[in-house]
């Protein structure tokens, strides 16, 4: 790698390659946005890190929450920043369990909510948890969007986390109603309902947060990956009734050394600032689509391809089988077009350009995907 600049990264070979994949999902500006840079920059001379537990006022901590929670539901109102999102989802689980005093915490199959212990324990996906039992005790897993699984959440649960859409997972999206009745279960119960934005919050999914699609409000909501603008930061956000809990018995019972970095925070308070000034959420929701329906055209057109599906520029490509989905992510970047693809979800192709993408840009890319196709399709052809 040498640079990047807005939809493109450039290596010490001379190659250009088009950025359909944002460092999955993270660079939603674009690479090195001037201003971010400039925001950076400009913290960097005014101090680094000063110190941990709140001697001092931070003000790009304290500006970047209020930008947050004017997006948000009145109830989340207090924000604790992290080094990342499975970090996020450490702390969201230790609140749960603090504020309810109850143990059992339950996940879904093939969720994805980090690689940290706790975080594994309620990821769930054997291929990343087997290697590394025991694991968190009193944890249970449901089937993700099948509604009357909800019953086995009841007073014992501490907490239920899930993505509203599930990334790692495949780019799964549950029905409305599997939510918002998973939410009613949760509060009958008295359970904490978390809710993973890692990946699908700030804009990605054509809302500034995917659970506007659906029509519900967590108790705890997880943010990274975009929120930094580029540089590491994540957040759990919640009541402050809730939070509050975390301050005593023990006092400080929850704390992290750099989360919340001035310099993180400066970066992610100029990026959201962009994405709300140049109303790019907008703009991922219309560009999303327009790519969404091309992919889906391509989906009639080659039968390699099982499906494509997606909110805003949150999108997923399903083959019918793991090798030429391997193959089409290959001759992608052979041909200067990063897709994001992996061993664990491997007839799944995710798709996560930056909002910024021009329209040139998404043509160049539809182009370059058609001609891998054309040239798959025929090696099968050849094959048979």
């Amino acid at each position: 790698m040498d640079h990047a600049h807005g939809s493109y990264l450039y290596t010490k070979d001379q190659k250009k390659y088009l950025d359909f994949i944002s460092g999955i999902a993270v660079c939603s500006i674009g690479h090195t946005n001037s201003q971010v840079v400039k925001a950076i920059c400009k913290q960097a001379k005014q101090y680094l890190h000063v110190m941990v537990y709140g001697e001092y006022i931070q003000e790009p901590q304290v500006r970047l929450a209020e930008k947050l929670c004017a997006l948000l539901p009145d109830a989340l109102s207090s924000v604790y920043f992290t080094n990342s999102g499975t970090e996020a989802v450490e702390g969201a689980l230790k609140l749960s369990k603090k504020f309810t005093g109850r143990k059992r915490l339950i996940g879904f199959q093939n969720s994805y909510h980090g690689d940290t212990h706790g975080s594994l324990s309620v990821t769930g996906r054997e291929v990343y948890r087997k290697p590394f039992y025991p694991l968190l005790p009193h944890v249970n897993f449901l089937p993700f969007n099948v509604t009357k699984s909800l019953m086995n959440i009841d007073q014992t649960v501490a907490a239920v986390i899930t993505e509203p859409i599930q990334g790692e997972g495949g780019m799964i999206i549950p029905d409305k109603t599997f939510l918002q009745a998973l939410q009613a279960r949760c509060r009958k119960v008295g359970a904490l309902l978390i809710l993973d934005e890692a990946q699908t919050g700030l804009g990605r999914t054509g809302k500034n947060f995917a659970m506007e699609h659906f029509k519900i409000v967590p108790d705890i909501l997880v943010l990274a990956k975009s929120l930094g603008g580029g540089l590491p930061l994540g957040a759990f956000i919640s009541r402050p009734k809730i939070m509050r809990t975390l301050s005593t018995n023990p006092p400080l019972s929850h704390v992290t050394t750099f989360g919340g970095h001035p310099v993180s925070c400066a970066a992610g308070l100029a990026s959201l600032d962009i994405v709300l000034k140049k109303n790019l959420v907008e703009r991922a929701k219309k560009m999303g689509m327009t790519l969404l329906l091309s992919l889906k055209k391509l989906a009639q057109q080659y039968s390699v391809i099982r499906e494509a599906r997606g909110l805003g520029l949150m999108i997923g490509l399903e083959f019918k089988e793991a090798e030429p989905c391997m193959q089409f992510v290959e001759n992608a970047r052979a041909h200067g077009l990063l897709l994001g693809w992996t061993l664990h979800t491997n007839r799944v192709v995710r798709i996560a350009p930056p909002f910024t993408l021009s329209h040139q840009e998404l043509k160049e890319g539809l182009a370059i995907m058609k001609r891998v196709l054309e040239r798959l399709s025929s090696q099968n052809s050849t094959h048979c």
